[in-house]
């Protein structure tokens, strides 16, 4: 039975050493600039000492450059390919078809892998990008457990799928929240990193609170609960799902290693003994949940409900 890849979003270079010590087989780090929603904002040097790090031990570190590009970052794709190439990056991960063109003839032997976050929903689609270069696709968060395992039997390409964290559910390349704030004579400092300073939309309807918060690449609202299926990865490891994802987007960095720390258990135990897994998976879900921000429950995502579009 083949194990999934366990890949975690660090904040910073020093988490690299113990997240791997927690169980993490791989890396999604960047430059906010080029990257969309990261956990932390990793400078060049920063990105080069942890690709150093993790290769040291073993593991893999993915460059992200899936943010939505304008003509004025155009010319800058390509040099950053560069950089993530002599880096030493495993890979590169994209949305944008300007990043796979432009990687043909800057970084021709960078592997890629595919993440647009909304229309990896079908084998056909993820099979295309393959066809184009691709090693990789991430699939939507969108999708039931039946439509990943699907897609799984017909991909061409490696499959990631996201099975801890927050999800985005809007984004918009203007700066909502300064611009709001800046109509009401107010100065709002953009900032995605300082929790203490998070901002919600409340839905008193449904009890809901989303964060939002900007950056380089503009609004941001996310999702009011974590997804977290620790307690039914077993169907997608008998699929052969080849990287799971857990996102630590606005989450301390103590969450995300002791995340890390209890998926590795779970899918160890999983691959050595199903039957063992069965009786820890419930105990594993309530000590995440023993974990979480009073505002932050848990839920399964899309993937045992219908997706209405």
């Amino acid at each position: 039975m083949k194990k999934p890849e366990l890949l975690v979003t660090p904040k910073k270079v020093d988490e690299i050493v113990p997240l791997i010590d927690a169980g993490a087989d791989a890396f999604i780090i960047g430059e906010q600039k080029f990257g969309l929603r990261l956990a932390g904002d990793f400078s060049r040097e920063e990105v080069k000492e942890a690709i150093a790090l993790a290769h040291q031990h073993g593991k893999k570190v993915y460059v992200a450059m899936n943010a939505i590009f304008h003509n004025e970052l155009v010319e800058e794709i390509g040099e950053y390919l560069t950089f993530a190439s002599e880096a030493g990056a495993d890979a590169v991960v994209y949305g944008d078809p300007a990043v796979l063109m432009m990687a043909k003839e800057f970084a021709p032997s960078m592997k890629l892998h595919w993440n647009t976050e909304t229309t990896a929903t079908n084998w056909h689609t993820c099979n295309y990008w393959g066809r184009k270069g691709s090693k990789r696709a991430v699939l939507a968060r969108e999708l039931s457990m039946d439509a990943i395992v699907e897609t799984k039997e017909h991909a061409e390409v490696e499959i990631e799928v996201q099975v801890h964290g927050m999800t985005c559910m809007f984004q918009s390349k203007r700066s909502l929240l300064g611009n709001y704030f800046e109509y009401q004579g107010k100065a709002l400092k953009i900032e995605n990193r300082d929790q203490e300073e998070a901002m919600f939309l409340f839905d008193p309807e449904r009890d809901n609170k989303y964060p939002i918060f900007e950056d380089a690449n503009g609004t941001h609202i996310m999702s009011p609960n974590d997804m977290c299926i620790i307690d039914e990865l077993g169907e997608m490891i008998d699929a052969g799902i080849d990287s799971f994802k857990i996102d630590g987007i606005l989450q301390t960095s103590e969450y995300i290693l002791d995340v890390t720390k209890k998926y590795r258990l779970a899918i160890d135990t999983y691959i050595a003994d199903q039957d063992k897994y069965e009786e820890i998976k419930e105990g594993l879900l309530s000590e995440i949940e023993e974990l979480q921000a009073k505002n932050r429950p848990l839920d399964t995502g899309f993937f045992f409900k219908e997706t209405v579009y």
